[in-house]
């Protein structure tokens, strides 16, 4: 498979083609063709992504306490973000599936999507080392981390009322839905 399109997109041309490949096979096709799948690059991606994220949202944002960096970090290091990535770049082009993904249409799951972008991160470390690796994951990740970060310290009605409600002890609190109301379709 010819992934020109795809480092293009990406930002990064690899060295070594059959990293990204790797990379981009899903167990189902490496247990039909005997290979390995990109589980193991997925479990180090996920390591990196972690790593490189925390690096920027604490040089980035130095007035974030830490538990806030660490929501920020939630919201944008999560499988959802991970898939918007991957759809951008166009991922489920390049994505190696076995038959049984194809048939279930496994090009259009987030969670294989997600994982393949985490898998790509290693593969993307191994081929180059951090710098390029921190490019790609910032490049794409920067917006959603600046957005989250407005966001953190909002809370909801509901929640300051508790802990303005906890402040002095443990308080039971308990609701009661006193109306409902119907919209139409």
């Amino acid at each position: 498979m010819d992934f020109t399109k795809l480092e293009q997109s990406i930002g990064y041309t690899f060295k070594n083609k059959e990293l990204l490949k790797k990379a981009l096979t899903h167990t189902s096709y490496a247990y039909d063709n005997h290979i390995e799948s990109n589980e193991k690059l997925e479990f180090l991606g996920d390591s990196i992504l972690e790593f490189l994220s925390s690096k920027y949202i604490y040089s980035k944002y130095p007035n974030l306490k830490e538990g806030e960096m660490t929501k920020v970090r939630a919201e944008v290091v999560c499988e959802d973000s991970l898939y918007l990535v991957a759809q951008k770049h166009h991922f489920s082009d390049f994505l190696y599936l076995g038959k049984s993904e194809e048939v279930s249409h496994g090009k259009n799951k987030p969670a294989i999507l997600a994982d393949s972008v985490e898998a790509v991160i290693a593969a993307m470390y191994f081929d180059s080392g951090l710098e390029e690796t921190e490019k790609f994951i910032i490049s794409n990740l920067k917006e959603q981390i600046e957005e989250s970060s407005k966001n953190v310290g909002m809370k909801d009605h509901k929640t300051v009322l508790q802990e303005k409600l906890q402040e002095n002890g443990n308080v039971n609190i308990k609701y009661e839905v006193v109306n409902t109301i119907r919209t139409r379709p």
